[in-house]
């Protein structure tokens, strides 16, 4: 299991980590800023005890007779263990005469043998005697701080003391600064996301109402717009953010109320014209039909017009029906609702199919069992037949048109007929194809694929859009995929 590491991504999440940063920055400089002023202030201590030493333990290696000394308080030489005068000097202190730039034997207080190797004797060589702190690291002794004058012999005294209680002082000090900064720290993200929750619980309301809106059908039909944000207080970035999003939310609401006025006024005047049209039609139809049994001789011509005239008043009653279909499935107006067999529906419709194309190769791919869903009888075999009609007039002659019928769970093991399925009704051809362009509004209305397929059929261009309604108002999809050689409409419909 892979983890990704990355940047915050919520606004709280960076607020909260860019505070921290800027306080573990802000510990850090104090921090270092802290330990640096320690230890000057530390080797300047240490600068000022070396100039008071003045080389008073290198100048008291320049004599080699130890009775020439005085003894100590107890009666013992300060020189029976150790070289040097040792009298007053802080142990770890280093001696060193340099003369015409050779390095005498080395002198520390407290050790027997602080021989030093040659890098180190031509590092303290080195030493400019001008009085001031100078910093070498000698690998044997560690750190010292030296300081050189010259002696009136002309030799240069080089006196130093160990810098590894400054060192350990700085290190004790680094510690508890790191442990102060890390409860700091820690302590300051608690409070930081705290308060960060609290400040943005505006802009929380903001996003929680962005998201009901995102949930709201908008696409069509009468929409209620959620409440307003509360949070308006224009002083403030999240009152300004609120403020526009109402201003906005106004502004949706607006359009869609008058989107939804004028689809009502269409799907009425569409209802009502349907409805008149159906009369004078049917009458048209009746006169011409009347006409053409006449028994009386008629003109070649006449006979030809009347006959045009019963086949487009024909066609203008099943635009006029499919109208009205449309209108009321736009309404939302119930269908009828019991159980039935698409497959009995699926077998009949293609025998149909065969009938009014022979020159098609229609075959069926059915399950053992018959499909059963709820739903309305009569619409669903208008969708049956509307799609085996679609695949009928936009492919040639010889076109393979195959009708398949699954049923599948939606959950997965969930048992066939259990509520939880879907019937899948499939139509498929081997013919040209829709091109891409037409493919996302094929099931608009009155769409015409006259670039794709041959429109010899005449259709108007409503029957796909029917499609599409019914398969809607039963609760399901339908979609379609389509390429050069093969074309499948997809119709899911919840099963029994």
């Amino acid at each position: 299991m892979r983890v990704r590491v990355g940047p915050p991504r919520t606004l709280r999440a960076r607020l909260v980590a860019g505070t921290l940063v800027l306080l573990v920055l802000a510990c850090a400089a104090a921090g270092a800023a802290s330990s640096l002023l320690l230890e000057r202030f530390m080797v300047d201590r240490v600068d000022q005890q070396l100039a008071m030493q003045a080389g008073r333990y290198a100048a008291s290696l320049e004599h080699e007779e130890r009775e020439e000394h005085p003894r100590g308080y107890d009666g013992r030489s300060p020189f029976d263990d150790e070289r040097g005068d040792t009298r007053g000097q802080a142990p770890g202190t280093l001696g060193v005469r340099v003369v015409d730039g050779r390095v005498g034997t080395p002198a520390v207080v407290g050790q027997a043998d602080p021989s030093l190797p040659a890098a180190d004797e031509r590092a303290l060589a080195s030493v400019p005697p001008d009085g001031l702190g100078h910093t070498l690291a000698l690998s044997r002794l560690g750190r010292y701080r030296l300081m050189a004058v010259r002696s009136s012999g002309g030799a240069v005294l080089l006196t130093g003391l160990p810098l590894a209680d400054v060192h350990a002082t700085v290190r004790r000090l680094q510690l508890a600064e790191i442990a102060v900064f890390a409860v700091v720290v820690l302590v300051t993200g608690v409070a930081g996301a705290v308060w960060v929750r609290l400040s943005l619980r505006p802009l929380d309301r903001v996003a929680a109402t962005a998201r009901r809106v995102a949930r709201l059908p908008l696409s069509d039909g009468e929409v209620a717009l959620p409440d307003r944000v509360p949070d308006e207080d224009p002083r403030t970035e999240i009152g300004q953010v609120g403020q526009a999003f109402n201003r906005m939310l106004g502004h949706v609401g607006q359009a869609l109320a008058h989107r939804h006025a004028s689809e009502e006024r269409m799907r009425t005047f569409a209802a009502d014209a349907s409805h008149e049209l159906r009369t004078p039609l049917a009458t048209v139809r009746a006169h011409v039909q009347l006409a053409r049994r006449d028994p009386a001789e008629v003109p070649p011509n006449v006979r030809h017009a009347l006959e045009r005239a019963d086949a487009e008043s024909s066609r203008m009653g099943k635009l006029v029906d499919d109208l009205l279909l449309l209108t009321r499935l736009d309404a939302g107006r119930p269908l009828a609702r019991e159980e039935v067999d698409l497959t009995r529906m699926a077998i009949d419709a293609t025998g149909d199919a065969r009938v009014y194309a022979p020159g098609h190769h229609w075959r069926l791919d059915l399950p053992e069992e018959p499909v059963m869903v709820p739903g309305d009888p009569d619409r669903l075999h208008q969708v049956v037949v509307n799609l085996l009609g679609n695949a009928r007039a936009h492919t040639p002659p010889g076109t393979t048109v195959t009708v398949a019928l699954r049923e599948r769970a939606v959950r997965e093991g969930a048992p066939s007929g259990s509520g939880s399925g879907r019937a899948e009704l499939t139509v498929a051809d081997d013919g040209p194809g829709i091109p891409a362009d037409l493919q996302g509004e094929v099931f608009e209305r009155f769409v015409r694929a006259d670039k794709a397929r041959s429109r010899a059929s005449g259709g108007s261009g409503l029957g796909l859009a029917i499609v599409r309604a019914v398969v809607a108002a039963h609760g399901g999809t339908v979609d379609v995929e389509s390429r050069p050689g093969r074309t499948v409409f997809r119709v899911s419909l919840p099963s029994a």
